[in-house]
């Protein structure tokens, strides 16, 4: 199958390195402390955020930082596929602790000892690119709830499909069996957070679809810092000052 046309334009019409259309809003849920709705397409994701509050277990408590935990499922009507999947597979397992992962490096735990920090991600809406997703929506989400982080931590995919590098992979190309490679980084900072690879790749096609990763989780975090800004020049306006 043909993922570039020989005019270079991809399957929905993109060119190689563009990305797809990102829409983000925080506090869409009342009761969180934090939340926050992340478009890439139509994968369409719902992060909410609890803390930091007491350790509801108290054998998980740590002294000397705060204690985050994350949870990611899936909404059953999110694929085409009807077939329900069970709460706690191993997919959704693997991908709590990505996501955990990632968010802990940029959390200033160490401000809030004795506590914990609960992320919860649904994806309502699934078309590739998931993981990214979740993770902008996470970033978004804490931001909200005002947790003091490092940096904001924005997250890209990019792949290699018919010898072209893609930004930005859609199920169809996610799904063609081409290498593909999620980014997370902190921008400020130009740490890397997260970095997941399927598939081999030679050295220097790697470097090429790495930087297209980056140059896409750039673009997020210029979006994301813009709805907080924004977001922020709202509430100014309505506490009138």
């Amino acid at each position: 199958m043909e993922y570039v046309s020989p005019e270079g334009l991809r399957l929905d019409g993109r060119r190689p390195m563009e990305m797809r259309q990102i829409r983000g809003e925080i506090g869409v849920v009342d009761k969180a402390d934090g939340s926050a709705v992340f478009e890439m397409g139509n994968t369409k994701v719902i992060a909410a955020v609890y803390g930091p509050r007491e350790v509801q277990n108290r054998s998980q408590q740590m002294n000397d930082r705060a204690l985050v935990r994350c949870e990611y499922t899936m909404a059953n009507f999110s694929t085409g596929d009807r077939m329900r999947k069970p709460k706690g597979d191993r997919r959704s397992t693997e991908i709590s602790l990505v996501i955990r992962q990632t968010m802990e490096a940029c959390i200033m735990t160490h401000l809030m000892p004795r506590t914990q920090i609960d992320i919860f991600v649904q994806v309502l809406q699934a078309d590739g690119g998931t993981r990214s997703a979740c993770i902008n929506a996470a970033t978004l989400a804490l931001s909200d709830a005002g947790i003091p982080m490092r940096d904001l931590v924005t997250s890209c995919s990019a792949g290699y499909l018919n010898s072209t590098p893609l930004l930005d992979l859609n199920y169809v190309e996610d799904s063609a069996g081409g290498a593909d490679v999620t980014l997370g980084i902190m921008p400020k900072l130009d740490k890397v957070t997260l970095l997941q690879m399927d598939a081999k790749l030679p050295l220097d096609i790697f470097e090429n679809v790495m930087q297209l990763a980056i140059e896409g989780c750039k673009a997020v975090a210029t979006y994301i810092r813009e709805v907080l800004l924004e977001n922020t020049k709202q509430l100014e306006y309505r506490r009138g000052t």
